[in-house]
């Protein structure tokens, strides 16, 4: 009966430890980007409101979108997330990684028994923490915004190709770069 009680109050103190950081972090102020995977777009908007930039024809992962994305399934988890960090050296030309797992698809996972409580603990603790999750759960990682690269231009655009991530032309993540910065909030929807 205790286990009954304790668990869902475990729970939902790792939703409020992890929701009051996230909101204190959120900055009005800032540009935002939404990545439209019906119409496969991306908008950056201003704090105002106002178009800063729009790109047509990006690319999302082979697998489609999804709610509960897992490692290995390709799809592009649907959600709101933060850039966490940015490696400009990536094989990619650059890439701005979000805060993915996020601790809601954290707890969503373990109450679905498909990761551990320690596995749990340790994406939530991130989020707590303002650090990046853990990369390498069940729930995958390496989720974010980037360009081609070196790979074949003609495929952007033409072809949902990425493993989980949005893709741009490698002039339009150079673009990108003026507004995104580690923190700007990124709506997948």
């Amino acid at each position: 009966m205790i286990a009954r009680i304790v668990e869902p109050l475990r729970i939902l103190a790792l939703v409020v430890a992890v929701m009051l950081p996230a909101m204190a972090e959120a900055t009005a102020d800032q540009p935002w980007v939404l990545v439209n995977t019906k119409k496969l777009s991306l908008t950056v908007y201003a704090a105002d409101g106002q178009v800063i930039a729009r790109f047509p024809d990006i690319s999302i992962g082979s697998g489609g979108t999804s709610r509960e994305h897992m490692h290995g399934d390709e799809t592009t988890p649907l959600g709101t997330f933060h850039v966490r960090w940015i490696d400009r050296h990536s094989r990619f030309l650059t890439f701005f990684g979000l805060d993915y797992p996020t601790a809601g698809a954290a707890l969503r996972a373990y109450a679905a028994g498909r990761i551990t409580a320690a596995q749990c603990d340790a994406i939530t603790g991130a989020f707590r923490d303002h650090r990046i999750p853990p990369q390498n759960t069940p729930l995958g990682g390496q989720i974010g915004i980037h360009g081609v690269g070196g790979g074949l231009p003609w495929v952007q655009g033409n072809a949902n190709w990425t493993d989980g991530c949005v893709a741009v032309t490698n002039h339009e993540i150079r673009m990108l770069a003026r507004w995104v910065h580690v923190g700007t909030k990124v709506v997948i929807r």
